[in-house]
């Protein structure tokens, strides 16, 4: 090989190199942290709370220089409260300017391309947040984006909200390892997140789901994988008293997702006896320190009102924990580039 030819591979190698080394770390779902990644996201949840409710003006204004004069994207197409509120907070709190690009305002699927559409809004913003309807679209965004894009949902995967909910189950518990999580409900974004979130805190999962359900199989998957290797429990279960037994944390979520409301009475009847009440934790072996959890919001159906507003219910303290939520994931894939032991 010639020194031109050698010249030429080795320029092309550094220029791929460089070209990886550039490339934003993105947030897609949970399982691509490693366990300890996770629970440093979840310590810096943590820490940035602490901060956040001390009204210590210091810390106030350094973390608020850190983003200063910096835009952040909110590229929704669907509806939110909590999402929308906490991640414009988060990004108020570093000093960032939230931009809210809803489904009517800006030219995403109608008149532009998702790729023209992404390269524009990537070349002005520091990350854009994504609550849309198919995981495919946050891959497509991942893939043309010069910035972190944030998963705030999609039909898979609800990466903020098992943040949110980890950090709040922390915050109960202290220790996580060991505990279990009953997740009864539908097998949607919620809980693909949740169970993965979940064993890499050392926490034990069993999905009581209808027969006629089938949970994700990918997720599935994975979630044996991890327990394995952690030496936890995961099963997917039809009997909600069998699946509570020993539970530490119960949690729900609609069982009727945007989109799906045409189904309203299809599911009704496929969900039927499995509303969280006092019945059913009457009738059901589980620890005494059990907290209930639902990312809301919340309809009738799915538990009652006893449960849902009793000393055992987190369900507003969970909801809180998503402001610092994004704030944790805006401090590591923007400020600290994807450097997530930092």
């Amino acid at each position: 090989m010639s020194i031109r030819s050698i010249t030429m591979t080795t320029t092309k190698r550094f220029l791929s190199t460089k070209h990886q080394q550039n490339k934003p770390k993105h947030l897609v779902n949970i399982s691509q942290f490693t366990n300890e990644e996770f629970s440093n996201l979840i310590n810096k949840a943590s820490n940035l709370k602490q901060i956040y409710k001390s009204n210590d003006s210091r810390l106030t204004i350094e973390n608020h220089q850190k983003l200063l004069g910096k835009l952040v994207a909110l590229l929704f197409s669907k509806r939110s409260t909590r999402t929308r509120i906490s991640t414009e907070g988060a990004a108020s709190f570093f000093g960032a300017q939230p931009m809210f690009l809803g489904k009517d305002d800006i030219q995403l699927g109608v008149n532009e391309s998702i790729l023209d559409t992404t390269k524009v809004i990537s070349s002005m913003t520091s990350c854009i947040f994504a609550r849309v309807n198919k995981n495919q679209e946050i891959l497509d965004l991942c893939k043309y984006s010069s910035v972190p894009i944030i998963n705030s949902l999609c039909d898979k995967y609800h990466p903020l909200q098992a943040i949110a909910d980890l950090l709040t189950i922390k915050e109960k518990f202290g220790n996580t390892k060991g505990l279990k999580l009953t997740w009864i409900g539908d097998a949607n974004n919620v809980i693909n997140d949740l169970a993965i979130a979940s064993l890499k805190m050392g926490i034990n999962v069993s999905v009581c789901i209808p027969k006629s359900i089938k949970f994700d199989q990918d997720v599935e998957q994975d979630a044996i994988s991890i327990a394995k290797e952690q030496n936890l429990n995961f099963e997917i279960l039809n009997d909600p008293i069998k699946a509570l037994e020993n539970s530490n944390i119960i949690v729900t979520d609609t069982w009727i997702s945007m989109g799906e409301e045409e189904q309203r009475l299809q599911k009704l009847k496929q969900f039927e006896n499995f509303q969280i009440n006092s019945s059913l934790i009457n009738n059901a072996n589980i620890n005494s320190n059990w907290i209930f959890m639902h990312c809301l919001p919340r309809h009738q159906e799915e538990v009652s009102d006893d449960i849902f507003y009793s000393d055992n219910s987190v369900v507003f303290q969970e909801a809180e924990n998503r402001l610092y939520a994004a704030m944790a994931v805006i401090e590591a894939f923007v400020i600290n580039k994807g450097d997530l032991l930092k």
